[in-house]
């Protein structure tokens, strides 16, 4: 069972058409990406460059030295917290003394050119400095402040400053005019006002504009141009960059922005030690106070007792106490950090609950001990212990208090500057590549759009209807052959489609072609037949070549007449060479038809070219030799078919219709504009002539749709120039 043909997908996206009408108008590609190109150029001239400072600081271990106990301590997470030290250093208490110290909330402009200020502000142009652009900023100007001081009310607000010959001369935000020199102080004490010019170098008219801005606009400021992260998880140490259009004020900021997080950080530090010195203060007076409570109740007692002093069995049992007591509490240190490793299953857990345990039954054994002493020596053993716990204490907390001491006068803080803050040489931005290539993009992509979008508008015709309501018959509909198709062939010798293929389905449409035009021509005063088109590129020469061939397979004596004085190239379907004398010399009355005539590839067809292009075609064409020539013609060919130029291009087809006996446009489908075949009938009857048919050719039943706006890319409109071609030697 024979498979059927695959029907063809009408919303198919014909990619290599696209481009093929892409390439068609590469010229408006191109000149969309030079202009685009040179935007962005002038984009790049115009943007102020960013450069980028950066530094490094390591955050390292809190030591700890907080009166703290031991366990207590090791608690506390010491290590360096970046995400936290990061928000510090972003924080208004770091940029508030930068902005403080640097007087970042002073604004100093220069008043720019439009468009091309910057350019001027930066570059040494040779444009002259008079007129309205004396008041422009140009490169080497500047102007630096060492005080300004407003008023609360003129916050946020501009002060205009313009240079004279002997200073400057401000406008503030209340219209009040005044007038001041380089290096000297200008006050207002009734506004609060003041203003130190420290350098000014720039000529007599260029403008600035000064202002004062609120303290927090200028840290959201400083905020905005500040990035810091962390280079490698938990390694503690922090990158912070500073980015701006000046190196060297980069560098300054940053410095300072590093410089003032360093010393919040050793204030947080010395202020912990701080506290800490401040607790052990509050706590020696009272241990101080309990120790002399404790050694005056065992002085008394002692006294009453007629100083009964210890034995040296009870004293025996104080030691033994006492060291029992500071083995127990070494044990429970050990035990709290063993249970962050182990379970009390563990042995070496099992063995502490053990040591514990045999250490508490040996201090209840001497309690018990204790408790069958005297009562005399029981009261001294309970008074000395409570002395000697508290010297123990006063003691641990004077050795503190010494250490916090120490502390606080050295203390460095847990944050390191590790590279102080540096500039590089070349700006981060613009990237004047980046700029330029995605200029480049843009502009292709914006021409190819350009591109598409008017060939889309190009609606040409899209069947045979289309030119029969504009009052003009069609002959015959040729279909798009690709092997018929020379467009863009630059070789001498092209091949004939009837020759070639005589099967195609175009070359049935030429044999249609010749039965209607011998049924259309019985009428016609000659048996000659011209063939134009409104445009180039639309086949007519396709159309003559074959139609001619056709009509000489069929027993007809044909000739076939280049009638292009200016372009024709029929000659490359025949072998002829350029300057074999041709149409143009039987008109100038310098060659006979006989010695013109070149024999064609089949029987019964002969061919007249062009001969030498003339320098007044037209002219040439208005003598009556043409009108001879059709006559001639007509005695010995049964049909004469000449090849003429487009009808909008030149008025040659015009001029040879009133010779010939019938006349045929040519339109391509989906290319040929039904405006441009209006215009030519138009032309037609203005000169008293008429056109009696059409042929449409090229049709590709893809592209037969209401709408379908691209076709074969050929970008022809009625400017074309049409234009000689120049010979070789």
């Amino acid at each position: 069972m024979a498979k059927e043909p695959q029907a063809i997908d009408e919303d198919e996206i014909d990619l290599l058409q696209i481009a093929l009408t892409a390439w068609k108008g590469k010229i408006i590609i191109a000149t969309f990406a030079v202009l685009a190109l040179m935007a962005g150029a002038f984009q790049f001239a115009r943007t102020p460059p960013t450069y980028q400072a950066d530094a490094l600081l390591q955050l390292e271990e809190r030591s700890g030295q907080l009166a703290l106990p031991s366990a207590m301590q090791d608690l506390v997470d010491n290590s360096p917290q970046s995400a936290t030290e990061m928000e510090v250093l972003r924080s208004r208490m770091v940029l508030g003394r930068v902005v403080a110290d640097l007087n970042l909330d002073w604004r100093v402009a220069s008043v720019k050119a439009p468009l091309i200020g910057e350019i001027l502000a930066r570059h040494s142009l040779p444009i002259p400095d008079i007129g309205f652009l004396s008041s422009y900023a140009r490169s080497g100007d500047s102007l630096t402040l060492a005080l300004l001081s407003v008023p609360p009310r003129w916050l946020n607000q501009e002060i205009e400053l313009e240079v004279t010959g002997d200073g400057y001369a401000l406008t503030l935000p209340d219209g009040q005019e005044v007038s001041g020199t380089v290096g000297t102080l200008l006050s207002l004490e009734a506004d609060n006002f003041a203003i130190h010019v420290d350098s000014l170098n720039a000529r007599s008219g260029r403008q600035y504009v000064i202002s004062q801005i609120d303290e927090l606009t200028a840290i959201n400021s400083i905020r905005a141009q500040i990035a810091v992260s962390e280079r490698g998880r938990g390694s503690g140490i922090l990158e912070v960059r500073f980015m701006g259009g000046n190196r060297g004020e980069n560098v300054r900021i940053l410095n300072a922005v590093t410089q003032s997080y360093v010393q919040q950080n050793i204030s947080r530090s010395a202020a912990e030690a701080q506290s800490s010195l401040d607790f052990i203060n509050t706590q020696l007076p009272q241990a101080e106070s309990t120790l002399r409570e404790a050694e005056a109740a065992l002085n008394n007692y002692r006294q009453r007792q007629v100083a009964i002093d210890l034995t040296f069995e009870t004293q025996n049992i104080l030691t033994q106490i006492n060291t029992v007591e500071s083995q127990l509490a070494e044990l429970q240190r050990q035990e709290d950090e063993v249970s962050q490793r182990y379970t009390t299953s563990h042995p070496v857990y099992r063995q502490l609950l053990e040591d514990r345990q045999r250490l508490e039954l040996r201090l209840a054994d001497l309690r018990s001990q204790a408790g069958d002493l005297p009562e005399t020596q029981r009261e001294i053993l309970n008074l000395s212990r409570n002395v000697e716990l508290a010297q123990r204490i006063y003691t641990e907390l004077l050795t503190r208090q010494q250490e916090v001491e120490v502390l606080r006068a050295s203390t460095v803080g847990n944050v390191r500057i590790v590279d102080s803050a540096a500039a590089g040489r070349f700006p981060i931005a613009p990237s004047k590549a980046r700029v330029l290539i995605v200029s480049l993009i843009l502009g292709l992509a914006l021409g190819v759009g350009v591109v598409l979008v008017r060939n889309w508008m190009h609606k040409g015709v899209q069947d045979a209807s289309d030119i029969e309501k504009l009052g003009l018959p069609v002959f015959a509909t040729i279909s798009y052959s690709a092997k018929g198709d020379t467009h863009g062939n630059r070789r001498d010798s092209l091949g004939v489609l009837a020759i070639t293929e005589p099967t195609d389905l175009a070359v049935e449409a030429f044999r249609s072609l010749r039965t209607s035009l011998h049924f259309g021509m019985l009428d016609a005063k000659s048996r000659s037949l011209a063939i134009t088109s409104t445009h180039p590129e639309a086949g007519k020469s396709f159309t003559a070549v074959n139609l001619a061939v056709i009509a000489a397979q069929a027993g007809q004596r044909i000739c076939l007449i280049d009638a292009d004085l200016r372009r024709g190239n029929l000659r490359r379907y025949f072998g002829v060479e350029r300057n074999r004398p041709g149409l143009a010399d039987i008109l100038a009355g310098d060659a006979d038809l006989e010695s013109c005539l070149v024999r064609g590839p089949v029987e019964n067809l002969y061919f007249l070219p062009t001969g030498k292009y003339p320098p007044n075609p037209s002219e040439l064409l208005m003598r009556n030799n043409l009108a001879t020539l059709v006559t001639t013609l007509d005695s010995y060919f049964d049909l004469s078919v000449f090849d003429c130029p487009p009808i909008l291009a030149v008025t040659d087809p015009v001029i040879v219709s009133h010779s010939v006996g019938t006349t045929i446009l040519v339109a391509r489908h989906v290319v040929t504009l039904p405006g441009e075949i209006s215009a030519a009938l138009k032309a037609f009857e203005a000169a008293g002539s008429k056109m009696n048919g059409a042929i449409l050719n090229g049709f590709d039943p893809r592209k037969a749709k209401a709408g379908y706006g691209y076709g074969y890319g050929y970008g022809y409109g009625y400017g074309y120039r049409y234009q000689y071609k120049q010979r070789r030697d």
